[in-house]
């Protein structure tokens, strides 16, 4: 695995917020340079599992309990992936080393693809949809408050020339790394969408992208109330029925 200048020490240190908050029992996951400290529940014999990978500033602890038990009580498995450096897991935060640590976490897992739906919130969209494009069999995909185009947010924090880089170089690794609309073409599942109108970081204008570059059956859910760190506490009933009509 080549270094790529998306791991360069900037883009760690400005894209990525996380925190120190280990939680009990972790499902510890080796990634090759770090241990991802994830939480799973499997109460529902031969039932779906949903993969979550949450948002930036967020931790695999803020979904628990209420959110798991939330997604369990619908019937279903769930496994919580937790980020470098973020919770309890080691390492730093590195965004194209993390696109790599999808595998490792799709292993720990446990479960065919086809029983798997992966859920990716905000900057987790993008290892969400990193996994999709490398297990065309996944049962399904949805994305929360998701990002188009990574380099756009990544280009809010650092300029190539602070990488010591070309514009033209850090859009080469982007395309070969960051593509979503290359990956998406690579999934033919089902896709949910879900974003609030009036997400004031992520523009609504990226669900409408991600949607259309679905490949198999896309559903794009529109919220009228609650911003992008807000979205599930103004609509948690809702989602938590689409999740359940799309993945059982």
């Amino acid at each position: 695995m080549t270094s790529s200048i998306l791991d360069h020490h900037l883009i760690s240190e400005r894209y990525f917020f996380p925190r120190y908050a280990p939680i009990a029992d972790p499902v510890l996951v080796d990634v090759g340079g770090a241990i991802l400290a994830c939480h799973a529940q499997h109460p529902h014999a031969g039932a779906p599992t949903l993969l979550h990978f949450h948002g930036n500033g967020e931790v695999v602890a803020d979904y628990l309990p209420d959110f798991a038990d939330a997604l369990v009580a619908l019937g279903l498995n769930v496994f919580f992936a937790e980020y470098r450096g973020y919770g309890g897991s080691t390492g730093k935060p590195a965004l194209a080393s993390m696109l790599d640590d999808v595998e490792a976490v799709f292993q720990a897992v446990g479960a065919p693809e086809e029983q798997i739906v992966v859920y990716g919130r905000s900057v987790g969209s993008l290892y969400a949809i990193e996994l999709a494009s490398r297990h065309a069999g996944l049962r399904g995909l949805v994305i929360e408050s998701g990002i188009a185009d990574p380099l756009e947010r990544v280009s809010l924090r650092v300029t190539a020339e602070e990488l010591g880089v070309t514009n033209e170089i850090l859009e080469a690794a982007a395309r070969e790394r960051l593509d979503h609309q290359k990956k998406l073409a690579a999934f033919p599942g089902p896709m949910l969408v879900l974003h609030a109108r009036h997400d004031h970081l992520v523009s609504v204008a990226h669900a409408e992208r991600l949607s259309s570059w679905a490949q198999g059956p896309s559903e794009l859910r529109i919220f009228e109330n609650g911003d992008h760190n807000s979205i599930l506490a103004f609509n948690g009933a809702e989602i938590l029925e689409g999740v359940r009509t799309f993945a059982l």
